[in-house]
Parts: C-alpha cells; structure tokens; sequence
C-alpha cells in the first residue's frame, strides 16, 4: 500500500488517468468542504511513491473531478460555488475553462466515454447539464427537481445519461429520444419502495433515503449499481427495475456508502467507500462467487469519499481518499477472501 499526505485538505474524489497508469488526480477540500479553499492534485506515482506532480487552489471547496477522455493533460472539477473548471496540467495555476450555469454546488462530473467530447454536470439545484468543453455555454439542461448527487455517462452509449438524487430515484435519460415534457426522462425509478398497495406484490419496501452514488456495470450495459444513506447497495437491471426492484441488495456498511465502482476487469466486482472508515469489495452474484462482500479495507481513519480503479496493469490496483486527508494506493486481491 502507497500513501500520499494532502497536506490540510480533506480529500473528496479519486480519479485515475485513462490515459497513463501512475497518474492519479486528487479533489480536496479545507475543513472537510463546509467553508474554505479546494485544491486539485495531480500526482505521479513512481519508484520513490507518490509525488504532487502539479495542484491548483480554488476559492472554494472541490467535491469530483473527471479526466478528459480526449486529451490526457486535462481534468475537469465540480466546485462548491457552483463553477466547473478544465485545467490543463501543462499550463500554471489557472483554470482554461470556467463555467457557471448551475446555482448550487456542483457534486459530480462525468466525461463522456464514448464520444469522448462532452461530459455532465450535477448540482445541488437540482439539474444535470450537458458540455462540450470547447463551448462557453451548457449544450443541455436536464432538470430533476431534485438534490442531485451523482450523474454519469452510460459507458454503453455516448447519448444515455442516468443520475441518482436525494428524492430516492433513479433517473435515466436517453437524449435521442424527442424533447418532449419528460425532457429525454426514460426511466424513472424508486430507489426505495413505498408501503405496498392493495392487490400489488413487491420484493422491496423501506423509507425513503437519499440516494448518494452510482455506477454503470462495464460489462453487462442494463446494470446499474446505487447506494446512498441507507447503508444498502442495491444492484439494478433496468429492463425490469421499477416493476420487481432491485436484483440484488449488499448489506454490511455501517454508515452512508458516499462512492461506488464497478470494476473495469470483472463484470461481477464492485468497490465501495463509506462513511464507516472502510472501502470494501463486493461479488454481484452474477458470476461464481456468492453474492456479497468479499473483502474490505480499513486503513482510512476518517471517513471513506471516493475510490476508483486503474485502467491498466495487473487487475485489481485502485485508489482511495478520505476525510484522513490521506491518498491510499492499493491492492484490492490482497484484501479479497480466498
């Protein structure tokens, strides 16, 4: 295990260069992103470890970041005034882009995997946006009416866009589809079951919680994993999610799962952070493993903001951040039941 120091930042987001396999961008944030400055690091990782390449200090807090699919020195950051930024690591401290749309907070971007020319935005104000990083303005305005936490790209299709929001959905939006009154809604799925209804069966019923994370299965393009408050992953297949629930549910977190991530090597694996201090790794069922958790990391001591996989290399290498204000550098196998 590989450890870097962020200084007095608390760290919120993790992210791996799709381009290179020892570079790794870090968003941060003072006083755990209530009040103060943000930072974003871009860090080498070497034979002497981990090394601050590059950072960049914002005015306010920094909540994710996205790399460019297109362009291998350019990361996009969601800030908490409301702005995006691109920076460009070849270039000194200032940002090349800034946009500022969105009301509220921005909590997650995504760039666009197939395309590789657009990326999303979601905010607290309750929209996804749409960008092109060489326009000034949003292409599109994807409204939720919701607090929405996460948003992301399908890795499947450059036009599908799916978001979770603290109203307890699951929202998936197909942009060709025509701009009607749903504004390209597709699916609009209850993370959570209400009480069940007279004469209706349903494998699933709990309170309403805020719904905090997600991400696209790599492999099987209908698969969708959520997690948020509850505590609870949920595992979804959306050809017959809002009728019969979720496929599966990973229970064993004690406290808010704040990121998800499918492994981009194997179909049937899924890594979480959460505010119980832990990352863990988890077996969908899908495959020959049984269904649930099959390891997990505990060396954080704060709690766990984001995790994400390397692209390249032996299988099984990620990153993890947290409040600690520590960068972790990890083998997920050593930490995997036999």
């Amino acid at each position: 295990m590989i450890e870097f120091k962020t200084d007095a930042m608390n760290g919120y987001a993790v992210k791996y260069s799709p381009f290179f396999d020892n570079r790794v961008a870090v968003a941060s944030s003072a006083n755990y992103g209530l009040l103060g400055n943000g930072r974003l690091y871009v860090c080498r990782l070497g034979p002497n470890g981990i090394v601050a390449e590059q950072t960049f200090d914002t005015q306010d807090a920094l909540y994710d970041l996205a790399w460019s699919e297109s362009n291998d020195t350019q990361i996009v950051v969601g800030s908490g005034d409301g702005t995006i930024k691109l920076y460009d690591i070849t270039t000194n401290r200032f940002p090349v882009m800034t946009w500022a749309e969105h009301r509220r907070e921005v909590y997650a971007v995504s760039w666009n995997l197939v395309t590789k020319d657009t990326f999303a935005s979601s905010s607290w104000d309750g929209t996804v946006k749409i960008w092109n990083p060489q326009r000034q303005d949003s292409i599109l305005t994807l409204p939720t009416h919701s607090c929405t936490y996460s948003a992301s790209f399908s890795p499947h299709s450059p036009a599908v866009v799916s978001c979770v929001t603290a109203d307890s959905h699951l929202r998936i939006f197909d942009l060709r589809t025509p701009a009607s009154a749903n504004n390209h809604l597709v699916h609009l799925i209850p993370i959570h079951g209400g009480p069940p209804r007279p004469g209706v069966t349903t494998r699933y019923s709990c309170p309403p919680s805020e719904c905090l994370t997600h991400d696209w299965n790599k492999y099987r393009p209908e698969t969708i994993a959520t997690a948020g408050v509850d505590t609870a992953i949920r595992i979804w297949d959306l050809r017959n999610a809002r009728a019969l629930g979720p496929l599966a549910e990973l229970q064993g977190h004690e406290f808010a799962v704040r990121k998800l991530a499918w492994s981009p090597h194997l179909s049937d694996v899924l890594l979480s952070a959460s505010y119980d201090m832990t990352c863990r790794i988890w077996s969908d069922g899908s495959n020959k493993t049984p269904l649930g958790e099959i390891g997990r990391m505990d060396r954080h001591t704060e709690f766990c903001t984001g995790v994400d996989w390397c692209l390249f290399g032996a299988e099984g290498w990620c990153a993890s951040v947290s409040w600690d204000k520590r960068l972790l550098v990890w083998d997920v196998r050593q930490f995997m039941a036999t």
